[in-house]
C-alpha cells in the first residue's frame, strides 16, 4: 500500500529493523530512524533519518522531516535508549533520570508532535514490555528500565482519551514482545524480532479496543 505512511522509530536492529522490513514487504511507505541516520539495508519504499530520542532538537528536525511525507497512518514507538535495562544494585538515580529523559519524555514528546501530523482512523503502537506490569513480579531487576515501561504504559492510557485523540479516531496500543533475540534480550531469549513484527503489523490492521496492552493481538494485564 504504497499510499500508507508508517513511522517506525529505531529501525537499524532488533524489533525495529524486523518490523521495518515486515511493513515494507506488505507494500507500505515506511520512515525510520537511526541514531547515525544510516542502516546496513534499503528499499525504494524506506526513507531514514538521523534521529536522537534524548534530544529535544532531534526530535523537532525530525518532526519537521516527517511533515514532506503526508499524512501519517500509523506511528511505532521502538526507539529505546538500551542501557537503561542494565543490572542495578539498587535504584541507579542517574541511570533513572536518564532512562526517563530519553525513553519516556522522549517518547511522548514525539507522539504529542506528530499526532497533529496523523490521518484519521491511524494507529499508535507503544513498544512497551512485560517487565513494564504492575501486575508480574519479578522481583528486583533492570528496576530503572522497568519504570520507564511502566510509565510508557500510564502514557497509553492517558493520551488514548485526549480530545485530539478522539475526534480523529486514533487507536493508541501498548505492545509486549515478549523476551526476543535482540542486543537487549540476548540471545537465550525464545523468540526472533520476525515474531513481534508480524504481531505489530497484525495489532495495526485489526480493530482491537484502543488504550490497552497487547500481547499480539491478546489483551494481557497491565
Amino acid at each position: 500500500m504504497k499510499d500508507k505512511v508508517v513511522i517506525i522509530t529505531g529501525g537499524s536492529r532488533g524489533i525495529g529493523k524486523a518490523t521495518v522490513n515486515y511493513f515494507l514487504e506488505n507494500d507500505y511507505q515506511v520512515v525510520t530512524s537511526s541514531t547515525t541516520g544510516k542502516l546496513d539495508y534499503s528499499h525504494p519504499n524506506l526513507t531514514v533519518y538521523q534521529f536522537d530520542l534524548g534530544d529535544q532538537l532531534s526530535r523537532d528536525s525530525f518532526v519537521k522531516s516527517l511533515k514532506s511525507h503526508g499524512k501519517i497512518d500509523c506511528l511505532i514507538n521502538n526507539a529505546w535508549w538500551s542501557a537503561g535495562r542494565k543490572t542495578e544494585s539498587s535504584v541507579d538515580i542517574s541511570l533513572l533520570q536518564q532512562g526517563l529523559t530519553t525513553n519516556l519524555i522522549g517518547t511522548i514528546d514525539l507522539t504529542q508532535k506528530t499526532i497533529p501530523l496523523m490521518n484519521n482512523n491511524s494507529v499508535i503502537i507503544n513498544i512497551a514490555s512485560e517487565y513494564g506490569s504492575l501486575t508480574e513480579d519479578w522481583g528486583f531487576v533492570a528496576p530503572s528500565y522497568r519504570i520507564a515501561k511502566a510509565g510508557l504504559n500510564m502514557f497509553t492510557r492517558n493520551i488514548y482519551q485526549h480530545q485530539a485523540i478522539t475526534e480523529a479516531n486514533i487507536k493508541v496500543y501498548s505492545f509486549d514482545p515478549g523476551w526476543v533475540k535482540t542486543d537487549m534480550g540476548g540471545l537465550d531469549a525464545p523468540r526472533d524480532p520476525s515474531e513481534p513484527a508480524k504481531e505489530l503489523f497484525d495489532l495495526y490492521l485489526s480493530d482491537s479496543p484502543t488504550g490497552e496492552f497487547y500481547r499480539g493481538l491478546v489483551k494481557r494485564s497491565w
